[in-house]
Parts: C-alpha cells; structure tokens; sequence
C-alpha cells in the first residue's frame, strides 16, 4: 500500500507492526515480521533517516547490549506529519509526467510529415488493427462512445470483452449502439448482458453507416473496407479534428433515436419504442438545472460524471425540442415534468 510513497515490502512490514504499538525495538520488531534482527535494525535506522520514525528511548527495557544499555526503542512519527511530504513529491512527480506526455503529444503531432497525417493515420494488419483497439479503449479515462455491426474480424469478441470490463470497471461513460442483427447471435447476447449489469448502457437501431470506437472524444478508430485488399485487416484512427466532431455528432443523432436494450433473465430485450418520456434520472438533473445549479455541482450532487449530466440535459432538450435551457424549463413545465 506504502510501495507508492516509497517504501518497499520490507520497510512496510516494520512501519506497519510498529503502528499497532506505543514503542518497539528491532528485536521485536523482527519477531513480528518474520525479518532477521539486523535486517529490523537497518530499516529502523533507514526509516529514522527519512523521519517516518523516531528514537523513543536511548536506554529500552530488555537484555543489555555490549555497552551495557538496553536496545534502542523507536516509535512512529506521525503519519499526517512525516507521510505529507512524500505525498506531496509523488503528486508534483504526477504533473511533471503528465506535463511531459502532453509535450510529447504535441511534438508527436507537429513532426507529421504531411498535414493530413496528423489528423487520419491508417493502421493495416490484425496485429496493428487490434494493438490500437485495445490502446483507445485501455486509453479512456471519462468516456468511449461505440457503434457495433456485423461480426468482428480483427478482434475476436472475447479479446473486445476483456478491455470492455477494465472500462467499466474504472468507471468510464460507455455507450454502445448496436445494429439489430448483431444481436442475432446467443453468445454475443449473453456477453451484452453480463456488461450491461456491469454498467454499459446499449441501444439498438436497424442499421447503422459504419462500426466505430471514440475515446474520450480524442480519437477515433474506423474500419476501412477497401476493394483489392486481398482480405487485409484495416482501420483508419482519427485525432481531434473536425472530422472526429463529425463521428460524435453521428453518434449522438443515432443515440437519441436508438431503442433502448434491457436485460432480461434469458438474455436482453429491445424496447418496442424509446421512451418519449423523460427517465427519474433525467428529471433529477432537469430539477436541479432549474434550480440554477451549474452541471459541475449537479453532478457533484448526484455522484455522476459531468458527461452523464450533459447528456441527460442534451436527451431532454432533443424531446423538448428545445434549442436553449430556457425552452427547456419552459417545455418541462407546460408537459409537467416536474
């Protein structure tokens, strides 16, 4: 848990057991550990250098030693005291790094040897076309936004299942628009089940223009389908441009149409009809919006992200028809939303 801060497994080891205690020795700080007392002893006096520990008593209690004194007792400094620098160093290391990997992207970008290249790089291959899959949907950190057609042909569905669930897990906005068909087979049924319990919110059309994956708004990757390939694998990856706000909107105009899909305990189902009505989710946003509360707090209030609260008010303006937050409240008030 310290190994973070610094300490490796050993010196967590002695930190640890002389938490639980007022003062100790290396001695007995040894016993507890199961570490050899001159491993305890050198930890100690490691630990005392950094100023997590301090010495309680130059003259312990227990078998004198050659000069005739009892062991050294140590105690711990305390933690708020002596772990808040060390805290502090690894934040500051965190934004130099996080500093540096935006000077890298940046440099990245601007030595494309033509214009386009920094905007659409095509990936050829099943190694590569997986490889950048796995990087955009490992990569997000607030949001993937997928549209799913026919069967998978660079990435086997269970390989595509395993970033889906590190996804979830971290607790990215996932959203996935599947084509009725895709739904066809049992095994892929099955798989969308288990995700949607684990979170993934999944709507379903009668066909869609192309399969894609965006990440985080960022990037995008789109399969190419191109005559003469000799069966070849490709996909194009798109970085912020407006051809990738092009890709978002699509998604979002297909979104708002998009049947829902429920789960059911043979599998899902597609509801006949998307709900025109607003869900209890959507009315707890729009209640706190008209209380003038910014979508940052709303969403601090809620426990949602703020993507989460911006989508839900962009769902209730489109079965408004409204064009503005003001004829939103306006609608929601004459249809008695709230």
């Amino acid at each position: 848990m310290l190994e973070v801060l610094g300490l490796g497994p050993a010196e967590e080891a002695v930190y640890s057991a002389l938490l639980a205690r007022p003062t100790a020795s290396a001695q007995e700080l040894a016993q507890q550990t199961g570490l050899d007392r001159v491993e305890s002893a050198r930890i100690l006096l490691d630990l005392a250098a950094r100023g997590l520990v301090a010495l309680a008593t130059e003259a312990g209690s227990g078998a004198p030693d050659s000069s005739g004194r009892g062991p050294d007792r140590y105690r711990l400094t305390p933690p708020s005291v002596a772990l808040a620098p060390l805290l502090v160093e690894q934040r500051n290391a965190l934004h130099r790094a996080e500093a540096a990997y935006s000077m890298l992207t940046e440099q990245y970008r601007s030595a494309a040897a033509h214009a386009a290249g920094s905007v659409v790089e095509v990936v050829v291959g099943v190694e590569q076309v997986a490889h950048r899959f796995h990087q955009l949907q490992r990569g997000a950190q607030q949001e993937l936004l997928v549209f799913l057609i026919g069967a998978p042909i660079a990435v086997p569905r269970e390989d595509a299942d395993v970033s889906e669930s590190s996804a979830l897990d971290r607790g990215v906005d996932f959203r996935v628009v599947a084509a009725k068909d895709y739904l066809d087979d049992v095994d892929v049924a099955r798989d969308l089940r288990a995700a949607i319990s684990a979170g993934l919110e999944l709507r379903v059309v009668d066909s869609l223009p192309l399969k894609m994956i965006v990440s985080d708004r960022d990037r995008a990757m789109v399969p190419l389908d191109v005559a003469g390939s000799d069966g070849v694998p490709s996909a194009i990856v798109v970085h912020r441009s407006g051809l990738l706000t092009a890709l978002v909107h699509l998604f979002e105009r297909e979104w708002v149409h998009a049947r829902p899909l429920y789960t059911t305990t043979t599998g899902v189902r597609v509801d006949a009809q998307a709900d025109p009505q607003p869900t209890e989710g959507e009315l707890e946003v729009l209640s706190l919006l008209l209380a003038g509360i910014s979508d940052r707090r709303a969403a601090s209030q809620l426990g949602l992200s703020i993507r989460t609260v911006e989508r839900r008010t962009r769902r209730l303006m489109d079965l408004a028809g409204a064009d503005s937050r003001l004829q939103l409240g306006w609608h929601a008030a004459r249809a008695g939303w709230l």
